[in-house]
């Protein structure tokens, strides 16, 4: 017979503990274990025989066949997709809340004329997204919609209509009648989304899943579904900012390598194509401080602007503060131009900004930051027709980063008319094959003698 017991779980990552912890020991976060009722089946039980149980076979029996795509309309979740959207496929957007979750879901419902798909929203009333809706495309006659917060309402719903894409916003929201956990546990969510992953794999329907996070990541959400989806797409951005930023960090039918690149606007998100001209200024003014950087995130080669403000220390001690870039990565450059260029910034303040919100971990931004740093303290103006691209060791020596000539090629395309590298990256590279310049560095020292002679 059935006994019930209770365990604590965390909301986070879903581990288990026969008592509660304020610590959770597979993730590491505070305060996010809850007491939840579990049916533990008793030892006694003989389980059926199993009917039907197809038998293993060999690789070569096996007929495998490309995977049918649907364009999504959208060319940016397009080339973070892989392509498209694979029919049968468990798609999870994650994503803080009020980042543009259900707005891109619901661009991506507006959008496909050509398929059915069923819109459940467990979030908000049926008014309240028509009068989003009108705002981004309310012409589509083939998406259907419902308010329904019941796995199983929505499965008969999926049974009915028969739908191409079924899009839930949000998994958090929906809860099993026969899970006596509450709404939004990791019980819950694990139990639906097992549910719908068996709808789509049996009905070769696309579901897409929103799962939200707050910044402390209590509520359970891609860190708990990660192994049971095909595709983990992560939304990310600043409030305070307009650009939006789609990564895959799983995707069993493509590369995790590409991003997308969005603008958020009243009429929905906007597709942003280049994002190089919209991270570098206009500006003709000829201002210190200012450097190009041909940066890679994934795979995606684009320019960004790196601000530096350098000034005479005015409080006694020296401030180091930096936006979008690793303030540690920042004190060991200023270290590297006080030991090995003579620079003495120990007695200055250093301000460093990257331009438009976004957080760059691409090593090869090292030296546009010390390029823009000895700008701002020289106040020399650079040629906003130069770029950099370049990681600097801490014996001063510039280091060669990975696809080179991606970076070549996006800097050549935006006209600008030379380029600073790694020596070392030189060394593989055909001049001919570019009309831009190419100007290879050896250490920090040579950078000064050939940007400011």
């Amino acid at each position: 017979m059935a006994k019930d017991k209770t365990v604590y779980s965390c909301q986070n990552c879903g581990a288990e503990s026969a008592k509660w912890l304020g610590r959770c020991p597979s993730c590491g976060s505070w305060n996010t274990f809850v007491e939840e009722t579990v049916q533990k089946v008793s030892s006694r039980t003989i389980l059926p025989t199993p009917r039907g149980i197809a038998r293993p076979v060999s690789l070569g029996e096996v007929t495998a066949n490309k995977d049918t795509r649907v364009d999504t309309k959208i060319s940016e979740l397009n080339r973070v997709l892989g392509g498209g959207l694979v029919k049968g496929s468990l798609i999870l957007l994650g994503g803080e809340p009020g980042i543009g979750k259900s707005t891109l879901a619901l661009q991506l419902a507006l959008h496909l004329n050509d398929q059915k798909i069923l819109y459940i929203s467990g979030e908000e009333s049926l008014q309240q997204i028509k009068l989003r809706a009108e705002r981004i495309n309310p012409a589509n006659s083939n998406c259907l919609f419902a308010n329904e917060t019941s796995l199983e309402n929505i499965l008969s719903h999926c049974q009915t209509e028969q739908p191409d894409i079924v899009i839930i916003d949000s998994i958090q929201t929906i809860s099993a009648e026969n899970l006596e956990s509450a709404t939004g546990s990791v019980s819950q969510i694990r139990e639906c989304t097992t549910a719908l992953l068996k709808v789509a794999k049996t009905t070769q329907t696309t579901i897409i899943l929103i799962g939200h996070i707050t910044k402390e990541g209590y509520l359970a959400g891609p860190k708990a579904l990660e192994h049971i989806v095909d595709v983990v797409l992560q939304f990310e951005g600043d409030n305070n900012h307009i650009y939006r930023i789609l990564r895959s960090s799983k995707n069993r039918f493509g590369s995790t390598n590409e991003l997308g690149i969005f603008e958020m606007r009243t009429e929905g998100l906007k597709e942003i194509t280049n994002p190089s001209e919209i991270l570098i200024s206009s500006n003709e003014e000829k201002l210190s401080g200012i450097s190009i950087a041909a940066t890679l995130d994934g795979i995606r080669p684009f320019l960004i602007e790196v601000q530096s403000l350098v000034s005479t220390a005015a409080y006694g001690m020296p401030q180091r503060s930096s936006t979008g870039f690793d303030s540690r990565r920042l004190n060991m450059l200023l270290a590297v131009l006080e030991k090995r260029a003579g620079f003495k910034l120990a007695a200055k303040d250093v301000f460093l900004n990257i331009t438009g919100g976004i957080k760059v971990d691409d090593p090869a931004i090292d030296l546009p930051v010390i390029t823009s740093i000895l700008s701002s303290n020289l106040d020399i103006y650079i040629n906003h027709k130069f770029s950099f691209a370049g990681e600097v060791g801490l014996s001063g020596e510039i280091r060669p980063v990975n696809r080179v000539e991606q970076r070549i090629k996006e800097a050549e395309k935006l006209g600008f008319s030379k380029i600073f590298i790694a020596k070392a990256n030189k060394a593989g590279l055909s001049s001919q094959k570019f009309k831009i310049e190419i100007v290879p560095i050896g250490k920090v020292e040579h950078l000064f003698q050939n940007l400011f002679k």
